[in-house]
């Protein structure tokens, strides 16, 4: 049994993984404070919302609940009271019903060692990574990770805080660590911050191990390079030699680069039968408007259907589609009147690409709560998000793999 907290969980591509793999596993808690992405990982994870045990708080009961924990509508910043009194009281019993079935421990401002749960195998930490990109510099954010940026992916040290404060307190460490973040991570830029979390964990007594990994090299057809670490608690001095020769014969790097997954044909992650008015709704909806701009777009793109077929990889899902450079556009003929003749990917073809499948975000569009009368709580754009901020689900498959061939052989 592998107990996990995901810290910064998104919609659960590590819950997604660890069902994948097969294992035995739970999920403890998750900390997360993005509406969106827990109330997303509910409907995934849980299915349909279950509102019984809260129908009776009024209002502001459930306003009382849900301004003290910090929550956030858009990622950035906090929501106000004045915004979430504007929903509807069904959507707010959603979202705190959410809440409370994901075991959220929500801002991990607010963690520390009384909140965080004891035995824990797996603490993964998948921080904010738009002040560590190459897209954040191109905006003028070079902040990184610096200890007094007080930025998003400054909340890397949040995590430092919670484990010095377990240790300190008495209480035992999570056995092992998984970091995800942007491979800008180990830009010269970053470098000095990255190796000094590095030298804190050790002298917490971890051993980490740092990939760089392709999801083109896992099967997936998209080309998407991201940074992970994982930080393996030696219990004491002896087992060093078992972990580094561990890795040394299980490097994952080099064997996904040696010997690639031969990737998924991309066809199978596009939903272009137009005759499913879904699908047809869908890719009207990613359907941008014809504008000189995005003309350009259309004329200097790499068309994922071009006429000698479909090409074997996308570009890296981002977080929006409607911009350039994207992950690819497609051919749409039967653009609606004042449309682009093509379409960017649609929030169901990104869920897919990342490692979900149709079943679920089925789920997040069925229970999709009513915040007003013409607003629900998942637009096109909000869906983009929640794809783009996820980690494929296949390369976690095989980092959770050896985490717990690694337990098994350090902690039998």
């Amino acid at each position: 049994m592998l107990n996990v907290v995901e810290a910064f969980s998104g919609i659960g591509s590590q819950a997604k993984a660890l069902k994948k793999l097969g294992i035995d596993y739970k999920v403890v808690n998750i900390l997360e404070w993005d509406i969106s992405a827990f109330v997303a990982y509910d409907f995934i994870h849980n299915g349909a919302p279950d509102i019984t045990p809260y129908k009776h708080l009024t209002k502001k009961e459930l306003l009382d609940k849900l301004v003290p924990l910090n929550l956030s509508i858009d990622g950035k910043n906090p929501v106000s009271r004045n915004s979430l009194n504007m929903w509807r009281v069904e959507a707010l019993q959603v979202i705190w019903a959410a809440y409370n079935r994901t075991h959220n421990l929500g801002d991990i401002q607010k963690v520390d060692y009384l909140t965080f749960p004891s035995d824990i195998d797996v603490l993964t930490y998948s921080f904010p990574c738009q002040d560590l990109s190459i897209g954040g510099a191109w905006h003028n954010n070079h902040s990184g990770i610096d200890r007094d940026a007080n930025n998003r992916s400054g909340l890397l040290w949040e995590v430092e805080r919670i484990l010095e404060s377990i240790q300190e307190n008495g209480k035992a460490l999570p056995r092992f660590l998984l970091m995800e973040n942007v491979s800008n991570i180990l830009s010269k830029r970053h470098a000095s911050n990255f190796n000094d979390w590095k030298n804190q964990l050790e002298r917490l007594g971890y051993f980490n191990k740092v990939y760089t990994l392709d999801a083109s090299n896992f099967g997936s057809p998209q080309r998407r390079i991201r940074t992970f670490m994982v930080s393996v608690l030696l219990p004491n001095k002896d087992v060093l030699p078992l972990v580094e020769q561990y890795f040394k014969n299980n490097d994952l790097e080099e064997i996904s680069k040696n010997k690639p997954k031969k990737p998924k044909k991309l066809e199978r992650f596009l939903r272009m039968d137009y005759s499913n008015p879904i699908y047809k709704e869908e890719a009207n909806i990613s359907n941008p408007n014809d504008t000189p701009s995005r003309r350009k777009i259309y004329e200097g793109n790499d068309i994922l259907n071009k006429p000698t077929g479909f090409n074997t990889y996308l570009g890296t899902l981002t977080t929006k589609q409607d911009r350039h450079p994207n992950a690819g556009i497609l051919e749409f003929p039967e653009h609606r009147k004042g449309g682009s003749p093509y379409r960017n990917l649609t929030p169901r073809e990104c869920f897919l690409l990342m490692g979900f499948n149709e079943a679920d975000f089925n789920r997040v569009l069925k229970y999709n709560p009513q915040l007003q009368k013409n607003k629900k709580l998942y637009s096109r754009e909000r869906l983009e998000r929640l794809a783009g901020n996820s980690i494929v689900v296949d390369v976690l498959v095989k980092i959770f793999e050896q985490i717990n061939e690694l337990k098994t052989l350090i902690y039998r």
